[in-house]
């Protein structure tokens, strides 16, 4: 499938579009770029508002401020440093008056399964006209003079839609559900998972039930610590004007951070289209080059485990309550050494999370190391996901 085909080959052979390839991290994208001159490997993150967030090994010059982040959980403090240039292959950004956020980062290489020095926020990209193509992975930069509504072809396979009047240095669009119901939420490269939203803003539109209590809390990570969350089942949606006739949300057990803004949609749903983002004219387009654009249920153990720097073991962290885990008898705090008989300090956090992941009713034998005992379970997998109803 093609999307703009023939006016892209024109621009590209008159040196007017600027290509710059990318790589796909686990469940991410990644950059080479050069900051302050200095090469680093970054996470692509429209979720982001800001420039770059870099580790502090990384000499990209002297601190010159601070800067507080707030994200879901709440906010922290960071040192900034004076962003002198800022370069993806042949594309250099106007950096005036931005900033550096150095901060301890050295959780991404592990998270996004490939090295990764810190995060490229959606800043720089101002009022530009450009393409995330996931397809070829690569962003393809257009003149600003670039009217994708006027050059682009009739497609079933490509749906537009207009921004929302809210943000600067963000991506604000619409999740439709049925009876009018409307959630505002980020266009989102940076959040791994599908889609991220708050409890209040599914109890305001009627979504979920004003007071219910959810089944199977879980815990996700964000960059201030952990904050509970469950699953939901949503049905026939129109995300960013996109028929989806089922998908499963992470919803959040905290009001969400802004009143007019609730949630992201991430990675999990972008990755099966080209996004073509017009700043100019304030306009997205997406071409679902997959034919997909959700994923199967899958059952799970209930467990979120990673590593811990201090013992270089896998702990578990958390185990959903009533959940597969819990039942066979896996506690907080205990060491995980193996999963059906393989080594988990040999394999990536990817391929942990995906054989915790099968049928449900199909099962999973884990060895865990509690107070220095060897604790042998068998854990039966079963999908964690709520209804509204």
């Amino acid at each position: 499938m093609v999307f703009f085909s023939t006016i892209l080959a024109t621009l590209l052979t008159a040196g007017q579009v600027t290509e710059v390839p990318f790589h796909i991290g686990d469940d991410a994208i990644i950059v080479d770029a050069l900051v302050n001159g200095k090469p680093a490997s970054l996470m692509y993150d429209t979720g982001f508002s800001g420039t770059v967030i870099l580790g502090e090994n990384l000499d990209i010059g002297k601190p010159t401020g601070t800067q507080r982040l707030t994200d879901f959980v709440g906010s922290f403090e960071a040192k900034t440093v004076r962003l002198n240039s800022l370069k993806i292959g042949e594309r250099a950004f106007a950096t005036d008056g931005m900033e550096v956020i150095q901060q301890p980062t050295e959780h991404y290489t592990l998270s996004y399964g490939t090295h990764c020095d810190g995060i490229l926020g959606f800043a720089p990209f101002g009022k530009s006209v450009f393409q995330i193509n996931f397809e070829k992975q690569r962003f393809v930069f257009y003149p600003d003079d670039y009217d994708p509504a006027q050059k682009a072809g009739a497609s079933d396979k490509t749906f537009a839609t207009r921004m929302l009047p809210l943000g600067v240095n963000s991506i604000e669009l619409t999740v439709e559900a049925p009876g009018s119901k409307r959630l505002h939420m980020a266009l989102d490269t940076g959040n791994a998972g599908y889609a991220v939203t708050h409890k209040d803003s599914l109890e305001r539109e009627g979504l979920w039930p004003e007071g219910k209590k959810a089944d199977f809390m879980g815990q996700s990570m964000v960059a201030s610590g952990p904050v509970d969350t469950f699953r939901l089942s949503l049905k026939d949606l129109k995300i960013f004007g996109v028929p989806v006739p089922e998908a499963v949300f992470n919803v959040i057990d905290l009001p969400s951070s802004a009143a007019d803004r609730d949630g992201t949609v991430g990675f999990g749903f972008l990755k099966n289209f080209n996004v073509t983002v017009d700043m100019v004219r304030r306009k997205v387009y997406f071409e679902n080059f997959t034919g997909k654009v959700s994923e199967p249920r899958e059952g799970e153990v209930g467990m979120l485990a990673f590593p811990d720097p201090r013992s270089k073991r896998v702990k578990v962290y958390w185990v959903v309550p009533d959940g597969p885990a819990e039942k066979a008898g896996v506690k907080a705090g205990d060491d995980l050494l193996a999963v059906n008989g393989e080594d988990v300090s040999l394999i990536g956090m990817r391929r942990l999370g995906e054989m915790m992941k099968g049928d449900a009713g199909s099962s999973v034998k884990l060895d865990l190391s509690r107070s220095g005992g060897l604790v042998r379970v068998e854990v039966v997998r079963q999908v964690l996901v709520n209804s509204a109803h």
